[in-house]
């Protein structure tokens, strides 16, 4: 299992747990809004009951009828409107003074609560809406989603943007550290190919031997200059594009199994960009060693470039194994690779040097397993 593998597992426990304690809570909290809608009821219809009993001891001259004073006059939370059975409001209660009581009829109606049934004897129907209270309790669960989400989202947001500063932090730690590694033994190197020079200057073979040493330690110089880039602000230069890639294919080419055949535009083809050749240099290698390695030392790699009124377009193809569709999204991650070697950082360095240094996109355009992968490189037109 890879790096990115063990992060997006994480994070599907920590979405689970937070999904299985909004659940929870929200189920709760309808629980608890359901017992005092309940009431809600039952408060109505002993307030609608007391009502009809006032009336009928009135009717009946009784004088005890203190409980049903009590009753209707300490009911004051709850909005009722008593309908009789022709459908005119016959009282109403706990309503704002001049509040229209038809359309306050026709909201409760509208929204679905049934009425409590008298026995019709003083009125028929007693609608009533909820309190505030209850109306609030409802709402809790969704206010809470929506409160959960956003937490999740700015945690996210806050924990991506940690991360991906500590792992810049750690690249720019350990390219520099490289190219200052580099540093000692490539003096050496020269300081030893001089003596050489100077031990057999008549030496053809010697010479010829130098000669391939020096190039290949000129390519170590330039692969240093380029760790020691990693971390500061690129100089970016205009330079024809194709030309650059056809000094990266000239090199690649000559490293590369005989069986592998590279189609690249003409270098006189004219597409200027701000590029920092170095840098540059490195993504198009990096592109073209991840085909080799797909391709197995067989196949073909070819280059295109074209233009639109913004940007200039590189898309790079090869006829290897391609890339999984469930793992398009992840291969820029830090820790993706698909060989036994290596700590899979070249294309999330190739990300971060298109995008963050050169203000272009690099992504996959299409990939098909067995048949091959077209990178595309978008750079900003001057």
């Amino acid at each position: 299992m890879d790096l990115y593998q063990k992060k997006s597992r994480w994070k599907l426990y920590l979405a689970i747990a937070g999904i299985v304690i909004l659940i929870i809570s929200m189920v709760f909290t309808n629980y608890i809004a359901s017992k005092l809608a309940a009431q809600e009821r039952d408060k109505v219809s002993l307030y609608f009951k007391a009502l009809e009993s006032l009336q009928a001891l009135n009717r009946s001259n009784e004088d005890d009828t203190s409980m049903e004073l009590y009753i209707t006059t300490n009911e004051k939370d709850i909005p009722v409107i008593l309908v009789g059975e022709t459908g005119k409001i016959t009282m109403s209660a706990n309503f704002p003074e001049g509040a229209d009581l038809e359309k306050e009829l026709e909201k409760i109606k509208s929204s679905g609560l049934k009425p409590v049934e008298g026995d019709g004897g003083y009125s028929k129907y007693a609608y009533y809406k909820q309190t505030r209270l209850l109306t609030l309790l409802e709402y809790f669960p969704w206010i809470q989603a929506l409160l959960f989400l956003a937490f999740i989202a700015v945690g996210y947001l806050g924990f991506s943007s940690a991360r991906k500063a500590e792992q810049d932090q750690v690249w720019v730690g350990m390219a520099k550290e490289t190219a200052h590694q580099l540093g000692t033994p490539i003096s050496a190197i020269i300081a030893w190919l001089e003596h050489l020079k100077l031990m057999k200057p008549d030496d053809i073979e010697t010479m010829e031997i130098v000669t391939e040493l020096e190039n290949d330690v000129e390519r170590l110089n330039l692969i240093a200059d380029r760790f020691s880039k990693i971390g500061s602000t690129p100089k970016l230069e205009h330079i024809n594009v194709a030309a650059q890639l056809e000094d990266c294919r000239k090199y690649m080419e000559r490293r590369a199994s005989r069986r592998v055949s590279f189609e690249f535009p003409a270098d006189n083809q004219v597409f200027m960009a701000d590029i920092n050749p170095p840098l540059f240099n490195w993504v198009i290698e990096n592109l073209i060693r991840n085909s080799l390695d797909a391709m197995g030392g067989k196949g073909n790699i070819k280059a295109t470039i074209s233009e639109d009124p913004s940007h200039i377009i590189i898309d790079l193809s090869d006829t290897g194994s391609g890339i999984p569709a469930n793992k398009l999204k992840t291969v820029f991650e830090p820790g993706w690779t698909t060989k036994k070697r290596g700590w899979g950082l070249g294309l999330s360095l190739a990300k971060r040097i298109i995008e963050s240094y050169h203000s272009g996109r690099i992504f996959v355009k299409s990939s098909v397993v067995n048949k091959g992968t077209t990178f595309t490189i978008k750079l900003l037109k001057p």
